[in-house]
């Protein structure tokens, strides 16, 4: 089964994603770390309910990781904005043995270890709208580390010209009423985050 365990916002530059982030949702988010083997860094939040929300950009201090990059972030341009959601899996081999969401690569980030599908090409199916697949190793997980920031992710819609395709695929392992796949003629994604100050709809 796959479980939601957070959403990513993709940015040109961290600061510029920082300010488009706190600026709509009011909380400031807390520095993450770098991951070598991706040539990116990152910056974290953390909502209710054991989700996250993570900021991530390529890293310019960072050399080349010699392939595309997860997140299709090799080809990312204009403003910050909500650009994938990724579900834990218990086995992760398993798991992309059904779905097409990459090769399983062991990656790290000091003390946290993690095993992820990442496409060859950096390009997961359906226009980056299928999720990502993470499988976490050992017992540390980021929201070990970051205090709950009250905010609260209500729905998370997944906008696409194959919508339908895309839940009839995930159906049999995914199960959890805040997502919804929704026909659009433009790919994208939508999370409804209620905070103190009201609901923002992350885009």
């Amino acid at each position: 089964m796959l479980t939601l365990d957070h959403i990513a916002v993709a940015a040109e530059t961290l600061d510029e994603g920082r300010a488009f982030a706190e600026d709509l949702l009011g909380i400031p988010l807390l520095p993450g770390g770098r991951h070598a083997a991706m040539g990116t860094h990152n910056m974290l939040l953390g909502l209710q309910d054991g989700l996250y929300l993570e900021l991530i950009a390529i890293d310019p201090d960072a050399p080349p990781p010699g392939r595309p990059r997860w997140f299709d972030l090799d080809r990312f341009s204009g403003p910050p904005r909500l650009t994938n959601w990724i579900c834990r899996v218990p086995d992760l081999e398993a798991v992309l043995g059904r779905l097409p969401a990459g090769e399983p690569l062991d990656l790290a980030r000091g003390d946290l270890r993690w095993r992820m599908g990442v496409p060859a090409d950096g390009h997961l199916p359906f226009d980056n709208c299928h999720p990502a697949l993470i499988e976490w190793q050992g017992d540390v997980h980021p929201m070990d580390r970051l205090p709950n920031s009250g905010l609260r992710l209500s729905a998370l819609r997944i906008l696409h010209p194959r919508a339908d395709e895309m839940q009839a695929l995930l159906a049999p392992v995914l199960e959890d009423g805040r997502i919804a796949f929704v026909p659009a003629d433009t790919p994208a994604l939508e999370a409804v985050i209620e905070t103190p100050a009201g609901e923002r709809v992350l885009r």
